[in-house]
């Protein structure tokens, strides 16, 4: 057999019984370029993935946020939130509804007005008749800081339910507002009646096929809502309320770091209210998306400067506000008060101060309320001048009837001094100057504007004023025969009169105010008077 020889060759490493390598393999360049192309894809999808999830954290939601400031209805001298002049986004949050000093379950105005004495005191019902017809929307705030909630005092559930109805109906609103703070919120049995209470009256609208929109504004710092302030909304939830939202009072920080930036402050407390939001709505089983949380979120501000006053919210803070409210979609946006939205100082701006009539800041007027009117959901008022909104309110008739009229009735032949109020044709209206035979809602009117303010319709169910006697002695009555001399007195259909000059034959006339010509001034006053023009014109308010 022969025998074969290979060629002698360099020493392997390999051990002889491994098998042969197979030869390296030849990489294409367009393998390469495939190869890439999966993993760039493969890195971009995680990347995706990874976005999504963060997104998704911070979910925007689609709600329009509506700008609605509150109007300190009590406060003197009134705001007349009515007027598109005066409230030019149309809706506002009438406060505050509390208890009655002497009767716990019956709802009162800041304590000094009950829902009647309102209408004859502040004109509220016409004012809000007004505000309705213009297209706007009045909402109630109960509660607040310095008076009893209703729910505190009134320990029924039926009575509260009633007292929490009353003005609801009154006024024709379908959205109030619970401003629960102070030693409210640690009262966990007025939590619960005024859940329970709320949640009857939403079910007994609901028949009738009404909705009611349910706030709760509840205190608040840069980590968030307080541990009360989620108990009164974990009773809402509980009793099955159904919450248009909760309003986070974003203010009174009480901290280095709030003054020195006020709507970073804002910012952080809102992005801790939305996340305790989102646990709320989640533990009661309802719809607990990030977005869903904006949508149940809302904000208040103190205009300019704060109870704490190194803290300021400036119309800087507010465009920035306004700005992220629209971007992540807020529900709501308030601002503490309508009444303050306004520069302090008639003759020169004075900052730093803490009033209830202006800001303590540099600002035009109400230039707050214009930087919010433009959230992508609110309505602007009515452009139309007061008398031109007046002219749909009149009746079809011009005859106005005293015995439905709150006040005298408007005469051409009398002179009406500021502050007097007067109907004429079915509307309420208060001379703004002096004035004779310029009637109220007519645009003859000079050019530094109509001589009349108005107030809105005389609500319906309206009686005759009472007037109010200032002289009370029985006096002879008056006889067209009997010569009367200055200064005499008489009655006539059981009103006093006192003779301006010598008379004879004129009978005393009940019109308020009397004709300057009249030879008789009435000894009597009428609801509306202001009270500083003597004998005659003096008030019942």
């Amino acid at each position: 057999m022969a025998v074969t020889h290979e060629p002698q060759t360099q020493q392997s490493t390999q051990p002889q019984d491994a098998p042969l390598e197979p030869p390296a393999p030849q990489i294409s360049p367009l393998r390469v370029l495939v190869l890439l192309l999966v993993l760039a894809g493969a890195v971009f999808g995680v990347f995706k993935l990874v976005n999504a999830r963060a997104a998704s954290a911070y979910a925007k939601s689609t709600a329009a946020p509506v700008y609605a400031p509150y109007v300190d209805v009590t406060l003197t001298p009134q705001y007349q939130f009515q007027l598109p002049s005066q409230d030019p986004v149309s809706s506002a949050y009438l406060g505050f509804i509390v208890s009655d000093s002497s009767s716990p379950c019956a709802p009162s105005w800041g304590g000094y007005y009950s829902l009647a004495q309102a209408d004859t005191s502040l004109d509220l019902g016409a004012r809000v008749a007004q505000l309705t017809k213009q297209g706007g929307s009045a909402r109630i705030a109960f509660g607040g800081r310095d008076h009893n909630e209703l729910a505190v005092g009134c320990t029924s559930t039926t009575a509260l339910e009633q007292a929490y109805l009353a003005p609801i109906q009154r006024y024709g609103v379908n959205t109030v507002d619970f401003d629960v703070e102070g030693a409210a919120l640690d009262d966990q049995a007025a939590n619960v009646r005024r859940a329970q209470a709320v949640a009857a009256i939403q079910q007994q609208l609901a028949k009738s096929h009404k909705s009611l929109h349910v706030w709760v504004t509840l205190p608040t710092a840069a980590s968030g809502i307080t541990a009360q302030g989620l108990d009164v909304v974990r009773a809402m939830l509980a009793a099955h309320v159904q919450l248009a939202g909760v309003n986070v009072m974003a203010m009174d920080f009480g901290s280095r770091r709030a003054a020195a930036n006020m709507f970073s402050a804002v910012r952080n407390a809102l992005y801790a209210a939305h996340a305790q939001i989102q646990q709320l709505w989640h533990s009661a089983g309802l719809t607990a998306t990030p977005a869903a949380a904006w949508e149940h979120l809302g904000v208040t501000v103190m205009l300019g400067v704060n109870d704490v006053t190194a803290e300021r919210f400036t119309i800087a803070d507010a465009r920035r506000l306004a700005n992220f409210a629209n971007r992540e979609g807020l529900s709501r946006v308030s601002a503490w008060s309508l009444n303050r939205d306004s520069e302090c100082g008639s003759a020169y701006p004075v900052t730093g101060v803490a009033s209830n009539t202006c800001s303590g800041v540099l600002q035009s007027s109400l230039e707050f309320t214009k930087i919010f009117s433009r959230l992508r959901g609110t309505k602007t008022a009515r452009t139309e001048q007061s008398n031109a909104a007046a002219q749909t309110l009149q009746q079809t008739s011009s005859t106005d009837n005293p015995k439905t009229s709150p006040y005298p009735i408007w005469q051409a032949s009398s002179a009406y001094v500021a502050g007097y109020k007067v109907v004429w044709q079915g509307v309420i209206y208060q001379a703004n100057w002096w004035s004779q035979g310029d009637a109220p809602g007519s645009s003859s009117t000079s050019a530094s504007g109509s001589p009349w303010l108005l107030i809105g319709p005389v609500p319906a169910g309206s009686t005759a004023y009472t007037p109010t006697l200032l002289d009370t002695t029985v006096e002879p009555a008056w006889s067209a025969t009997t010569v009367y001399r200055q200064g005499k007195r008489v009655s006539f259909n059981g009103l006093p009169y006192q003779a301006r000059f010598y008379t004879k034959g004129n009978q005393p006339l009940d019109e308020l105010p009397s004709n300057p010509s009249s030879p008789w001034e009435p000894l009597f006053t009428a609801p509306g008077e202001p009270t500083d023009t003597g004998i005659g014109s003096g008030t019942s308010e």
